[in-house]
C-alpha cells in the first residue's frame, strides 16, 4: 500500500504527496469578496500539500452565504487569486478552486440583496450570521425548471474564471448542504419536473454542472466533493436505498468523463463509499475528519487499508503551514485555535510558526 508521502497521479497532475489540504471557509476577503494579500500569504504558506483545495468561493454574487468570502465572478476577485495562485504556484504547489454556491443557505443581507434560490421554497433550519447579527434562514424561490440552466452556467463561467486567474482547476462543490446537495437531498428537493422526484432526477443537476464544467476547462482539471448521507443544514438522506440509488446515479454518470478526483465527506469504511469508488474509477480522496481531527494515523490507515488514494485534512492544516514535513518527520505540531477560525486578520491565519522559525 502506498505511504502518504509517495507521489499521486491525478489525470494531469503528478501530486508530491496524498495529503490534500481540505477547504476551509475563513472569512478574511476584502471588500468585494477580493483575496487579499493575507490570503497571498496564508496558501502559499501551505503550498507543500499535494494539492490546495480553496475555501469555498461564490461562482456569483447570489451564490455567497457567508460574511467576507472570496469569489470568482469579477475582476477584481480574479486578480487577487491571480496572486494566490502565482504565490502558490512559486513555492511549488497546486491550487483549485471550489466552487460553492450556497442556494437557500445564505440571507439578502449577505449578498447585496441579491434573491435567495434553492430547488424548492423550503427554508433551511436555524439562522445565519450577517452584518446585523444572526437571522432565520429566509424561504428561497424555487429555480423555475427554464432557469436551472443559468445556474449551471454560474459555474461555467466560475470555472473558466479561475483557470484565467491561473489556479490549476476547481472542485464542484456538491456537499454540505449547498446548492447542488440541495438538488440532490429529498429533504430540500420536493420538484417535481426532471430535477426532482426519483434519484436519477435529484442527481441531474449535479451531473449537468459537472459535465459542464468539465467540458469548458476540460475534466482534468475537475474533481467533484460530495457528502452522502451527511444530513446537514436540512439536506436529509435518510433512506440508505434512496441515498445509494441517488450517488450511484451521480457517479455512474460522471465517471466516463475521466475527472481529476472524486472526494467524499462520509467514513471511507462505508460500503457505500468503496462501491462510488469502484463506479467511478478514478481517485478518490477520502476525509475521515469531519467529527475528529485527522491523525497521521488515521490518515496512513485509510491508504493501509485501500480505502482511498489520498486524505483529505483540514484543521491541522490550519494550525500547520508545513503538515507534510511535520507528520513526516514527527515532529511536533501546532494546535489549532478555534476562535480564530472564522473572520478577523492575520492571527490565527498566518501566523502559525513552520519548523523553521
Amino acid at each position: 500500500m502506498p505511504d502518504l508521502f509517495d507521489d499521486l497521479t491525478m489525470q494531469s497532475w503528478t501530486l508530491p504527496n496524498r495529503l490534500v489540504m481540505a477547504p476551509l471557509t475563513r472569512n478574511r476577503a476584502e471588500p468585494g469578496g477580493v483575496p487579499g494579500d493575507l490570503a497571498v500569504e496564508y496558501y502559499a504558506q501551505r503550498a507543500s500539500a499535494g494539492l490546495i483545495i480553496t475555501e469555498g468561493s461564490q461562482p456569483s454574487a447570489r451564490g455567497q452565504g457567508y460574511l467576507d468570502t472570496p469569489g470568482f465572478h469579477s475582476p477584481e476577485q480574479l486578480a487577487g487569486w491571480r496572486r494566490v495562485a502565482d504565490a502558490v504556484h512559486g513555492k511549488g504547489g497546486r491550487i483549485v478552486a471550489q466552487l460553492m454556491h450556497v442556494g437557500r443557505i445564505s440571507h439578502p443581507d449577505n449578498t447585496g440583496g441579491q434573491e435567495i434560490i434553492a430547488p424548492s421554497a423550503i427554508a433551511a433550519p436555524d439562522t445565519i450570521v450577517t452584518a446585523s447579527g444572526p437571522q432565520p434562514y429566509p424561504v428561497p424561490r424555487a429555480l423555475e425548471t427554464d432557469e436551472v440552466a443559468g445556474a449551471v452556467e454560474e459555474y461555467v463561467t466560475a470555472a473558466r474564471n479561475a483557470v484565467e486567474a491561473g489556479l490549476d482547476g476547481v472542485e464542484v462543490h456538491a456537499a454540505n448542504g449547498y446548492l447542488i446537495h440541495q438538488f440532490l437531498a429529498p429533504g430540500a428537493n420536493e420538484r417535481t419536473d426532471e430535477y426532482g422526484g426519483s434519484p436519477a432526477n435529484r442527481a441531474r443537476f449535479a451531473i449537468e454542472v459537472t459535465r459542464a464544467v468539465a467540458e469548458a476547462i476540460g475534466p482534468e482539471r475537475v474533481g467533484i466533493r460530495i457528502s452522502p448521507a451527511h444530513n446537514i443544514q436540512g439536506c436529509t438522506e435518510e433512506d440508505p436505498a434512496d441515498v445509494a440509488a441517488t450517488y450511484s446515479a451521480l457517479v455512474e454518470a460522471i465517471a466516463p468523463l475521466g475527472l481529476a478526483y472524486l472526494s467524499v465527506l462520509a467514513e471511507p469504511r462505508q460500503d457505500l463509499v468503496q462501491d462510488l469508488r469502484k463506479a467511478f474509477g478514478g481517485v478518490l480522496v477520502a476525509n475521515d475528519g469531519f467529527g475528529e481531527v485527522t491523525t497521521r494515523e488515521s490518515a496512513q490507515e485509510i491508504l493501509d487499508k485501500d480505502l482511498a488514494d489520498a486524505v483529505a485534512v483540514g484543521r491541522l492544516f490550519l494550525a500547520n503551514p508545513d503538515l507534510p514535513r511535520r507528520w513526516q518527520t514527527g515532529a511536533d505540531l501546532n494546535e489549532p485555535n478555534p476562535d480564530t477560525f472564522y473572520g478577523g486578520g492575520a492571527e490565527g491565519y498566518t501566523d502559525y510558526p513552520a519548523l523553521d522559525a
